[in-house]
């Protein structure tokens, strides 16, 4: 992404179908880095300010000493379209992808609490149920 960043910024081409919005937004990767990239998102750009969505305040503390250096970093990728202000903001923390619940109630009745369900092991629990059957029969 940093160097797709890099390329549209320095492309005329690029600078005729993109806002310049959208030129900052993409140039983001190539101007903080892959690793601030990671954990931070460009969100929006309004006046000249970009607003930069951060983790926690902690990040949004310490990349403000950083901001100096990063609007370097813009205007020597985009001259005049960098961005002249940014802005750190704590995001709304993302979730990850989460599996479907299933459904708490079961069409097939309850079954009884077993003691061989402690038996953590599969193996050593299938040869406790069946050693319990054979003593049953007999």
């Amino acid at each position: 992404m940093e160097r797709a960043g890099r390329l549209i910024a320095k492309l005329q081409t690029a600078r005729r179908h993109f806002s310049p919005g959208e030129l900052v937004l993409a140039a983001w990767p190539a101007a903080v880095g892959p690793r601030l990239a990671a954990r931070t998102r460009a969100v929006a750009i309004r006046d000249g300010r970009l607003f930069v969505d951060v983790e926690d305040d902690l990040w949004r503390r310490n990349l403000a000493g950083f901001r100096l250096q990063i609007l370097r970093n813009f205007a020597d990728l985009l001259e005049s379209a960098a961005p002249t202000e940014i802005e750190f903001r704590v995001g709304i923390p993302r979730r990850p992808p989460q599996r479907e619940e299933s459904p708490s109630f079961s069409l097939s009745p309850p079954r009884a609490r077993d003691e061989a369900d402690s038996i953590a092991d599969p193996g050593l629990r299938r040869i406790y149920i069946n050693s319990r059957r054979k003593a049953r029969a007999s």
